[in-house]
């Protein structure tokens, strides 16, 4: 007798998410789970015609910071859009648990500064009687009121550095008592469902009234002693965004020490010196082949940034900036008209370093002259014979800071972002999907490495790319039963047309609360996405209520799982 299905995606090419070829057959599924796989004989309530696509596991997306847009959107757009069926929030040591009542306007502060995000969307998205305090509450409340797709959260360092320490978290190291009071938090946080704990010394992340964020005030031994909670508790994933002194050597130690895996923020083609990407991994396949579970993470697009003056992104980890951080916004207007700072500003200006790469520094938005628009920097300002640092600050008060420029920051060089994707030691990573979201979108890239470096460039074959985006991530981050296609494992499925798949150029849209801005990519070529069985996007069309049940769930680490 044959068997009966919920559903049965016929036809396509099966690839499972191991790197193995891939093989054409049916794919069944029955309460949630992948039934069978082959050639399948059963019936089912429902099939899908897969004739011409791949079907492969849903994506997993391990660096996004969705911590508060969770509270308006249960839907996380536009992850679901590129086939992603599970994301990680809570990176770079970042979120908004634990977080006192007296602390809440300081976290969104922080929040509003390091991930240039509006304050007021912040405020009105997560209301203003948070329904948690602690960690666990925060996880109860998110399993509660349900996700389109699974999501799982890292406990953030400087939300547990704020709940412990309050406004001096950024300003000095923890005493031994304090160290051990956030000791207790992530242990705890660990046992009721975190995946790992992030933490954070990158010199980019300024935090409220431009101090850097708590995280960054941290001792080595602070950081070292609340990473071995994942030795105590034996599971979890520590992910860091590097720093001075916060780099192999160090993410070795703590591997030692807790004999948990390492994951680290970003190697990025174009950040470091000559060559510096090669010897990064080579250094990085060094750990690994002794077992040292040390993995960078790598981004398949350009690191491409649009910024307002006002929240001035770029150029925030320069000490020239602090006081513009440390501003109002009214004090930053009279920065930018100081003569001494354009003038300290215009002698910062080495070509290698992002405050002098004003070619590639384009005027995106400028409504007092549009004809402006997409124009280099520096190219403008020699037709106006005046220097590019008072050019591009002129045109930010004449538009009361709200001109927009774009700047490459890094990645650009598709040779080395090449050699990056191909290398076996490395993972994906750095969406930062929910953050930074008037600023970039890279929330697209799974079907941009799919349209770009798959099917365009050839880099990578559509095995690697899919174990790239699907099971080498699940494997370290220790998500079980996801990432992979095989029988009785999670049915999340993402099915794509490997001849059309990939993603639009960018546009700005303001459906954000309070009115905010974000900017977003459309997918082409996702068929279909199925969540726990349930299909929750066809043919570029949301199929769910965003009101009504939602199948996506809360994956919680160690034994909370």
């Amino acid at each position: 007798m044959a068997e009966h299905f919920d559903l049965m995606i016929r036809g396509g090419t099966v690839i499972d998410g191991t790197g193995a070829p891939g093989r054409r057959g049916d794919l069944a599924i029955r309460d949630g789970c992948i039934a069978a796989l082959g050639d399948i004989a059963g019936t089912a309530d429902r099939s899908f015609d897969a004739e011409g696509c791949i079907v492969a596991p849903g994506f997993v997306d391990i660096h996004t910071h969705y911590d508060v847009q969770i509270f308006w959107d249960r839907g996380l757009s536009i992850s679901p859009w590129h086939g992603v069926t599970t994301v990680v929030m809570g990176n770079c040591g970042f979120g908004i648990a634990p977080t006192r009542p007296k602390h809440r306007e300081l976290m969104l502060r922080t929040l509003e500064n390091v991930e240039g995000m509006s304050f007021d969307a912040l405020s009105m998205g997560v209301g203003d009687d948070w329904p948690f305090e602690s960690f666990p509450e925060f996880l109860d409340v998110i399993e509660s009121r349900g996700t389109a797709i699974n999501v799982g959260a890292l406990v953030g360092h400087t939300p547990v550095r704020l709940h412990v320490m309050g406004e001096e978290a950024a300003e000095r190291e923890a005493t031994p008592e304090e160290i051990r009071k956030m000791a207790d938090i992530v242990c705890g946080a660990l046992v009721s469902g975190a995946l790992g704990f992030a933490t954070s010394k990158a010199p980019t992340h300024v935090g409220f009234r431009g101090l850097p964020v708590p995280s960054r005030a941290a001792s080595l031994e602070e950081i070292e002693i609340l990473a071995g909670c994942l030795g105590e508790v034996g599971f979890g994933v520590m992910q860091a965004t590097i720093g001075r002194g916060f780099f192999l050597d160090q993410f070795a130690d703590i591997y030692r020490a807790t004999r948990r895996p390492v994951t680290w923020t970003a190697l990025l083609a174009g950040l470091g010196g000559p060559d510096w990407e090669r010897r990064t991994l080579e250094a990085s396949a060094k750990l690994q082949a002794q077992g040292i579970q040390v993995f960078p993470q790598v981004s398949c697009r350009p690191l491409m940034v649009e910024f307002q003056f006002k929240a001035p992104f770029p150029y925030q980890s320069m000490s020239l900036f602090e006081p513009v951080s440390a501003a109002d916004f009214e004090g930053r207007k009279r920065i930018y008209a100081d003569p001494d700072f354009r003038e300290a500003f215009r002698a910062r200006g080495d070509p290698r370093g992002i405050a002098g790469r004003w070619r590639d520094t384009l005027i995106v938005e400028c409504a007092e002259d549009p004809s402006l628009n997409e124009r280099s920097v520096a190219e403008v300002a020699e037709e106006r014979g005046v220097h590019p640092v008072d050019l591009a600050l002129d045109l930010a008060l004449g538009s009361n800071l709200e001109a927009r420029f774009r700047v490459a920051a890094a990645n650009t060089d598709e040779e080395t972002v090449a050699e990056l994707l191909q290398h076996e030691s490395v993972m994906l990573g750095l969406s930062d999907a929910g953050a930074h979201a008037s600023q970039l979108c890279d929330a697209c890239f799974s079907t941009h490495l799919l349209g770009h470096w798959v099917r365009e460039k050839g880099v990578l074959s559509l095995e690697r790319a899919v174990r790239l985006l699907t099971s080498r991530s699940a494997e370290i981050f220790g998500i079980r039963d996801r990432g992979r296609l095989a029988k009785g494992w999670a049915a999340d499925v993402t099915v794509f047309d490997p001849e059309t798949v990939g993603c639009s150029s960018l546009r700005r849209v303001s459906d954000f609360p309070a009115g905010a801005d974000r900017l977003v990519s459309d997918a082409t070529g996702i068929r279909a996405v199925f969540v726990n069985g349930v299909a929750i996007r066809e043919d570029d069309r949301d199929l769910l209520d965003p009101e009504g049940p939602l199948p996506g769930r809360l994956i919680r680490g160690g034994p909370a799982s």
